[in-house]
């Protein structure tokens, strides 16, 4: 047996086997493309706060708080305020609800759009777990750990496949590009090279930074690879408090969390000395885009603003800055540059696999590649069942010519 026809069968058994699986992430990271996007147009529209006079000045933050406490008898968990009049101020109550508020006058403007959240939520669970809750989530993970494996050799395989004996015009034409007219085998074979050819580079880094989200020893190597020592198991890449949950690492960053519920602050917090620190924060960034604010559960705490100067999922444009409750004075000032080489490789990888790292260029060649993996696994499947019905077929023949022989004698 030759070295390709071995990569071949290894192929068409990987892929025969965690096709599936691979199906059901490729479709869901279609369905997860613009995720960002349509929740906060879904959010805000019909919404928006728009000053009421000529020079008009924006609540405070401290007030735009206790409006939203008061009416909601609940206080928020995030703050986030963008640098655009139009905007209304948001504030989280977990993941799944938001209210927005008027940002001049404080009314109450409507809820964020919980179907549109839950739709994600569901859509995100399935790409991640595969559908599983509770327990059988950690089962489920190593089934889609393994498959992002399978998924990677399928890739680097089918480049080492689809590479022609010969480089002529006539034969590389055939292996990138579309042929009318053709149906079955021909058609499926014609669109499983074609789509592997042009999907083949993002298909490579987007499984790759799914690997390295399933795997500690992938995550270990990726800062060893930047000459970083790798955080300790069960802490937050880069940080020196625990992980909330390993799915923070893969759609958003953010903590998993039960519908209707989250680590909520206090009623009684007290907000004094935040208009003060968010004023010193947007002195940070001249050119900042949106501010959070995660409320702390005790008012001792310091306070950690996330500055950003760009869109959704792009780390080299944001900024984390913590400030002392007590003093004003910077606790911690963390930038994409500030960052060692591996926690940048890393932080690198991880919003690659959502392509938000470089905006929505990114985002939409990630769903283009997304979709050419749903069509990669359709037509791979299909060539494996007619392979598997041609030998079958062929094993029928020979059995009936064998018994046509025997009976002769």
């Amino acid at each position: 047996m030759t070295i390709r026809k071995l990569f071949f069968w290894m192929h068409l058994i990987a892929g025969s086997i965690a096709g599936t699986v691979i199906l059901i992430m490729s479709l869901t990271g279609v369905l997860l493309t613009y995720e960002k996007q349509i929740t906060a147009w879904a959010d805000h529209r019909g919404y928006g706060s728009a000053p009421r006079r000529s020079g008009a000045s924006r609540m405070s933050v401290e007030a735009l708080i206790a409006r939203v406490r008061d009416a909601r008898n609940a206080t928020p968990s995030t703050v986030t305020l963008r640098n655009d009049p139009d905007s209304p101020a948001v504030f989280a109550f977990g993941r799944d609800n938001a209210v927005l508020a008027d940002a001049f006058t404080g009314e109450i403007l409507g809820e964020g759009s919980r179907g549109v959240r839950a739709f994600f939520r569901a859509v995100t669970d399935w790409h991640r777990w595969l559908g599983a809750d509770g327990r059988n989530r950690a089962a489920a993970r190593a089934v889609t750990g393994a498959c992002n494996l399978a998924f990677l050799f399928l890739v680097m395989s089918g480049l080492y496949l689809w590479w022609p004996s010969t480089w002529t015009r006539q034969t590389l034409r055939a292996v990138t590009w579309f042929r009318g007219g053709l149906s079955g085998k021909a058609r499926d074979f014609n669109w499983h090279n074609v789509i592997g050819f042009w999907c083949c580079v993002p298909l490579f880094f987007i499984v790759l930074s799914g690997v390295v989200m399933s795997y500690p020893w992938a995550n270990n190597l990726v800062y060893r690879l930047g000459g970083s020592t790798p955080p300790a198991q069960g802490m937050r890449p880069g940080a020196g408090r625990p992980e909330r949950g390993k799915a923070t690492e893969l759609r958003g960053a953010r903590p998993t969390e039960q519908p209707g519920s989250f680590n909520a602050p206090p009623l009684n917090l007290s907000l004094h000395g935040i208009d003060r620190l968010w004023n010193r924060a947007e002195e940070q960034v001249a050119g900042w885009r949106s501010i959070s604010l995660r409320l702390p559960a005790s008012e001792r705490a310091p306070l950690t603003f996330t500055i950003d100067e760009g869109g959704a999922g792009q780390p080299q444009k944001r900024s984390t800055l913590t400030l002392s409750r007590a003093t004003g004075e910077i606790v911690r000032l963390e930038t994409f540059s500030s960052l060692d080489a591996g926690r940048r490789l890393r932080v690198w990888l991880r919003f690659v696999h959502t392509g938000e790292y470089y905006g929505w260029v990114g985002q939409t060649l990630a769903g283009i590649a997304s979709l050419g993996g749903v069509f990669l696994v359709y037509t791979g499947l299909a060539l494996a069942l007619r392979r598997l019905s041609a030998w079958r077929k062929r094993n029928k023949r020979r059995a009936g010519e064998a018994q046509a022989v025997f009976a002769e004698r």
